[in-house]
């Protein structure tokens, strides 16, 4: 059994962020910011990740005082570019070409926020995935499934785009959404979470 010693706040809509925390029976209340996510040209992927995970953070704050704030940011990283949700079917297609048969990165940010006390963990993790090569007709029936079109890098790991990936090197759940392993054993340490067997 879980026990919640803080009430928990995931400032992020994300569905998929959502089903991470609900497989540990983590009871939390969703709070959607609304930031700039315009990359600056100083920052590397790492920082703009961090950096976005706090402001997200910092917006919620206000509304859940009293709560522990999670917060990220999730990027598809090849190239020296970041490869953000596609903006039509043609982004989409340009994404998974470029993707064919090579490795990219995959960067997630997260913030743990103490509202009451500004206390907070954050860290930036990377993932490397390698794609197989892609056929156009394979490209072409993928983005006509509609999973592409808001995903990161135009690809979903946990569904139908599972079947391109070749090889994983780090953290599968990072690539979902949230290095999940980290961020519940963080909230252990803290004690803001504990288990029981009864």
């Amino acid at each position: 059994m879980i026990i919640q010693n803080r009430q928990l706040c995931l400032a992020s809509s994300s569905p998929r962020r959502h089903e991470l925390l609900k497989r540990y029976d983590l009871k939390f209340e969703s709070y959607s910011p609304d930031i700039c996510e315009t990359q600056t040209e100083a920052e590397d992927v790492g920082a703009y990740g961090l950096r976005l995970a706090h402001e997200k953070a910092s917006v919620a704050k206000p509304f859940f005082p009293n709560s522990i704030i999670l917060a990220g940011d999730t990027s598809v990283y090849h190239d020296q570019k970041i490869l953000g949700k596609p903006n039509d079917k043609q982004d989409a297609r340009e994404m998974l070409s470029t993707l064919s048969g090579q490795k990219h990165a995959v960067y997630s940010a997260y913030i743990l926020l103490d509202a009451s006390s500004g206390h907070y963990i954050d860290q930036s993790i990377c993932t490397h995935v390698q794609f197989k090569p892609l056929s156009e007709e394979w490209i072409s029936w993928y983005i006509e499934t509609g999973e592409p079109m808001d995903k990161a890098g135009a690809y979903s790991i946990q569904g139908i785009g599972t079947v391109m990936v070749e090889r994983i090197d780090g953290s599968y759940n990072n690539v979902v959404g949230f290095p999940i392993e980290e961020i519940f054993w963080h909230l252990i340490k803290a004690g803001w979470v504990q288990f029981s067997a009864k």
